[in-house]
């Protein structure tokens, strides 16, 4: 399987601020997920969403998912090829997700789909 980047989203200090701002820029469209989490429609795939900065967080970031088949299989290969897991697998809508911090330390997303028949 291809691991296409599959979901990208923004981390930011003010929501509402980057809402207009990107609106403004580029004329996206959003959805409020949660609370916590708004989806963005750029008009193509693949979609993004807009988050607060957790407090933890170092920095504002722009956040990438790359498609897996297996986030447990991927998980074991990273820490193998000496990467380090930030973010355990945790469900969200439609699959589940983790991230990881790559050797020179930059984090990268992956996200497992649910199979077609648990999506329902």
């Amino acid at each position: 399987m291809a691991n296409p980047l599959c979901h990208w989203e923004l981390m930011v200090n003010d929501v509402p601020r980057a809402k207009r701002f990107y609106s403004a820029i580029f004329g996206w469209q959003y959805a409020d997920g949660s609370p916590e989490y708004t989806m963005i429609d750029t008009g193509a795939p693949p979609g993004g969403g807009l988050m607060q900065k957790p407090r933890g967080a170092p920095m504002p970031a722009l956040n990438t998912y790359f498609q897996v088949d297996s986030i447990d299989k991927t998980s074991r290969v990273v820490v193998e090829a000496g990467g380090t897991m930030i973010v355990p697998k945790a469900e969200v809508p439609g699959g589940w997700f983790a991230m990881f911090l790559d050797p020179d330390g930059i984090a990268v997303g992956i996200f497992e789909n649910k199979p077609a028949k648990e999506k329902s």
